[in-house]
């Protein structure tokens, strides 16, 4: 049996592996020069050189460490908004950032519940979009489990509105850095937070591939986002950075 299967058997010993992903393997307590997988937050962090007390809003954030794109933001004093389908993944921002507002939901205007293709409790890949599972599984996603990690029962994750969100987090007024990474989700989620609800200074989102092959939604994210006055910044990898047009 694997470290992981070992600790993910009951709930006392899944609160012990939390603590080892995040102190041992990830060692969160150490500072380094980039958090994110493909060094879009070396960029992110330039953007940002004189603004020492912004606030992130990150859909889709999977890892306070690991792959994160407002890690070196938080490290630098940054607050925000953490949105996570995954309740692992809000567990390790629970411990990690707890001034942060570390949500398990998703954003969608009428709240509703979602069912979850998920792959397993520390996957980057678990997903809300059928049509994503379907054309990545053999690449990406292991197995489709219809049971939780624990319970047994089938994933499910309840929406919430951007104005109940919002409303939460009413005790800051602007955010300054969006990051959209949600499997195959990412148009819509941006549809519903821009530019009536937010209007950040830099938009990262997914809009290739690894391999950089264009996604579904690339063209139409472009369109979208050139249409509310912003621009392409730069390209990361599978990421396209925004800024708003001065």
């Amino acid at each position: 049996m694997s470290l992981k299967k070992f600790f993910l058997r009951s709930n006392f010993t899944y609160k012990i592996y939390l603590y080892y992903n995040l102190y041992i393997r990830h060692k969160c307590f150490l500072s380094r020069n980039q958090y994110s997988q493909w060094g879009e937050d070396l960029i992110i962090k330039e953007f940002f050189k004189d603004k020492n007390a912004g606030i992130y809003f990150d859909v889709g954030c999977f890892h306070p460490i690991m792959y994160s794109n407002t890690c070196a933001l938080f490290k630098k004093g940054w607050r925000g908004i953490n949105i996570d389908i995954n309740p692992t993944s809000v567990d390790l921002f629970n411990i990690v950032r707890p001034n942060d507002l570390n949500l398990c939901t998703t954003i969608n205007e009428n709240p509703k519940e979602f069912k979850i293709f998920f792959d397993h409790p520390f996957s980057p890949v678990n997903t809300l979009d059928e049509t994503f599972y379907k054309d990545f599984k053999k690449s990406y996603l292991k197995k489709f489990k219809k049971d939780s990690f624990v319970g047994g029962i089938e994933k499910k994750i309840k929406s919430q509105t951007i104005d109940e969100i919002l409303k939460i987090f009413n005790s800051y007024d602007k955010v300054d850095f969006l990051n959209i990474d949600v499997e195959g989700m990412d148009l819509k989620i941006l549809r519903q937070l821009i530019p009536h609800k937010l209007t950040p200074s830099l938009i990262s989102i997914e809009t290739h591939s690894p391999d950089s092959k264009k996604l579904r939604d690339c063209d139409e994210i472009n369109r979208y986002l050139i249409g509310n006055n912003y621009a392409v910044f730069k390209r990361v990898g599978p990421t396209t950075l925004f800024s708003v047009n001065k």
